[in-house]
């Protein structure tokens, strides 16, 4: 995850030193909002992969100037993520399939449901030509979710409540469909304490 740090903050440092040299009369300042999907991947510390979720997220922000602009987004989950867990059955004193050893692997499934994902955040943005622009964001977010982890036998071994808050930052794209209607796609990597999560979003905005 380094690696995406180090090249959103490059690319932060490239495109805020831009915007300070030159505008674009072409894009608006002013109120915008957006909507569409956002995917997911959550990686609990420790875990040797992550876990993918899909959900649907809504953002309002305020454009200051062709080049910076502040803005909101709020993310929630229609799709569990879904992900195998294993574990002894004498760590949880638990025979799972009544065969009277406690000594068997229990392979268990789990999901992992995003109830909602919010973050601020300031972006700097730079056009390349007369519709489509570059952009850099960071700031701050926080997420709460809930999972469950279920053995092949129907007993719950965990159930678990989490919110984390942390930074935020990425890179996105976007293309002016009309001079109010446009198309953007972000990728966000956020820095929660446990996890390691990635993000993507795709969707449709409007200029007021």
């Amino acid at each position: 995850m380094y690696k995406f740090a180090i090249m959103t903050a490059a690319a932060t440092g490239f495109i805020a030193s831009a915007a300070s040299a030159q505008g674009y009369e072409g894009e608006k300042t002013g109120f915008y909002a957006q909507g569409g999907y956002q995917y997911l991947e959550i990686e609990p510390e420790g875990a040797e992969s992550g876990v993918d979720s899909s959900g649907i997220f809504a953002r309002a922000g305020y454009q200051f100037t062709p080049n910076f602009s502040l803005e909101a987004d709020l993310a929630t989950g229609v799709d569990d993520g879904e992900f195998d867990y294993n574990v002894d059955e004498d760590d949880f004193s638990l025979d799972d399939n009544n065969d009277g050893d406690f000594n068997d692997l229990i392979a268990g499934t789990g999901d992992i449901q995003l109830n909602y994902l919010t973050g601020l955040y300031g972006r700097v943005s730079l056009p390349l030509n007369e519709r489509l622009n570059v952009s850099a964001r960071a700031g701050w977010a926080y997420v709460d979710i809930d999972a469950d982890v279920v053995t092949p036998g129907g007993t719950t071994l965990a159930t678990v409540e989490d919110s984390e808050d942390g930074a935020a930052f990425g890179a996105g794209v976007s293309y002016n469909l009309t001079e109010n209607w446009e198309l953007r796609g972000d990728y966000t990597y956020y820095a929660f304490d446990n996890t390691d999560t990635n993000g993507l979003t795709v969707g449709a905005g409007y200029r007021f």
